[in-house]
């Protein structure tokens, strides 16, 4: 007798009864531009759920760029780079982004998850070792699980425990190391002094997922071997890049099979990416004023009894003991007109992740907080 495979998906209830309850997070449906402040059925919400750090998103100039873009090129280049080419504006892209990074190449991916995916299942061969911190993006673990190389997982941050998994690695396999520079759900940053010196002492690559720094705070690159970024947080667009040495990136043009088999980001796409990485240069100020909202904000919710960890850019992550708190505080925060994304397991320990971008203002910030203040109890008071 066979087994239906769809009897599973049929059997999973837990986001139908998450529906019922009213308390189902996911995929909201939002009317009009991004911004600091958003349409969500019917209603006006202070943003603090998007990575448009720079407040870039609904930008005239990008939005411009975008337009001109497709007027002059087409929506698509309708497949694969390799066979279809890019534009002079994916070229262009490329050579600002190595430029901004202070890397010698990149290349592009059609979106930041394929970056990761790519170089690391397409780097690395069935002997070889990928080590990958335990709170890295799953596109780091997604990549390291598709490679015929062997995934390992080391303490978040722990310098020592990575050296002591290197050092167990074999002495014929090539070994890569995956680390955020700034992680995605607490906010704090990998302490890359102590990495690069690991990595060199036991021979081992360096990869820097870069996806939620980029743009907003400097990240010196001297001994980090690959830079993965994305566009879809301060460049305000879709796409991704990996930056690093000459001769790898063209090995990875013609191994990594996400880039290969995957259509080309579309020139609508590149050329808004385009635009917002020259704001970035050029307006520094942005990235600045995300990372202070955030300072402040977390200052706040301390006062009012939150356990906020330390953050070193624009996320602020606030720690809860279970999946019913976690989405009682992001119902109550919706009721008060503050949106923020719920994170439960197995993304991250159960939490909210709330988002501060250059576009809010010293009033968002306080609303917010007082939307904390009315909404969310914390520890003592719970």
């Amino acid at each position: 007798m066979s087994v239906d495979l769809f009897a599973r998906c049929r059997d999973y209830d837990v986001a139908r009864a998450a529906r019922a309850a009213g308390v189902y997070p996911y995929y909201p449906v939002f009317a009009g531009p991004g911004g600091p402040v958003a349409e969500l059925d019917g209603r006006t919400v202070i943003m603090c759920g998007s990575s448009d750090y720079l407040g870039l998103a609904a930008d005239p100039r990008v939005i411009r760029a975008a337009r001109d873009a497709a007027a002059r090129y087409g929506t698509s280049r309708s497949g694969s780079r390799m066979l279809n080419g890019g534009t002079p504006l994916h070229a262009e892209l490329e050579r600002e982004l190595a430029a901004f990074a202070g890397l010698p190449e990149a290349l592009l991916f059609p979106a930041g998850y394929q970056a990761n995916v790519g170089a690391i299942a397409g780097l690395t061969g069935r002997r070889d070792a990928v080590l990958v911190d335990a709170e890295a993006h799953a596109s780091a673990y997604d990549g390291a699980g598709l490679g015929p190389g062997r995934a390992l997982r080391f303490r978040h941050n722990a310098a020592d425990d990575l050296a002591r998994r290197l050092a167990a690695c074999p002495g014929d396999a090539a070994r890569l190391v995956v680390v955020d520079g700034l992680y995605s759900m607490s906010g704090d940053a990998c302490p890359l002094p102590a990495m690069i010196t690991t990595c060199r002492r036991y021979g081992a690559r360096l990869l820097v997922d870069d996806a939620h720094g980029f743009g907003v705070r400097p990240l010196d690159v001297t001994g980090v071997d690959l830079l993965t970024v994305t566009f879809s947080k301060a460049l305000a667009s879709v796409g991704g890049a990996v930056l690093g040495p000459p001769e790898v990136l063209d090995y990875l043009r013609h191994h990594a099979r996400p880039e290969i088999f995957s259509a080309v980001a579309p020139p609508a796409s590149v050329a808004a990416a385009l635009a917002a990485l020259r704001i970035a240069a050029a307006e520094p100020w942005r990235g600045e004023r995300a990372i202070a909202g955030a300072a402040r904000l977390r200052a706040v919710l301390g006062t009012q009894g939150h356990a906020v960890p330390a953050g070193a850019g624009p996320i602020v992550a606030l720690p809860l003991p279970d999946l019913a708190s976690t989405l009682a505080a992001w119902r109550g925060l919706l009721a008060a007109g503050v949106y923020v994304n719920p994170v439960v397991p197995p993304a991250a320990r159960c939490g909210l992740r709330i988002t501060i971008t250059a576009a809010h203002t010293g009033a968002h910030l306080d609303a917010v907080a007082a939307a904390f203040a009315g909404r969310v109890a914390p520890p003592a008071a719970r």
